[in-house]
């Protein structure tokens, strides 16, 4: 029963079919196509793996691919990348300290700074003012 079915759809894509293009005032063809539904599938197939190719091939073989997100020149970026995050770093750190700096005058402008106290003992030796 399959057989039946495969070979009628085989023949039902060979029968042929004419497309005739006239002109709606004279009635004069213009065109005339032999076609069969088999050549109009493999024509359009035939169309659209083309523009396919072309479309991945111009976008892999000339500057486009730099748009498309997720593609990246390697190497470059990375190192580029590694470069911009030790500058951020030492960025960051610096305001930190540069913060706390800050921070610091503020609280002695207040009068609100702890003083450690140095509580080390000191061995100075006296000096004679004599022998001088």
């Amino acid at each position: 029963m399959s057989k039946v079915n495969v070979n009628a759809t085989f023949k039902r894509l060979q029968n042929r079919y004419r497309l005739v293009v006239m002109n709606d005032d004279t009635y004069e063809e213009v065109f005339t196509f032999k076609l069969s539904r088999l050549s109009v599938y493999i024509v359009l197939s035939t169309v659209f793996v083309l523009l396919v190719s072309l479309t991945v091939a111009l976008l892999v073989y000339t500057p486009l691919r730099y748009y498309m997100p997720g593609y990246g020149t390697g190497r470059e970026n990375r190192a580029e990348l590694q470069v911009l995050k030790m500058k951020t770093d030492s960025l960051e750190q610096a305001l930190q300290y540069k913060d706390q700096y800050l921070l610091n005058i503020k609280k002695v402008l207040n009068g609100d700074a702890v003083v450690q106290k140095d509580t080390t003992v000191l061995q100075v030796p006296k000096h004679d003012q004599s022998n001088d």
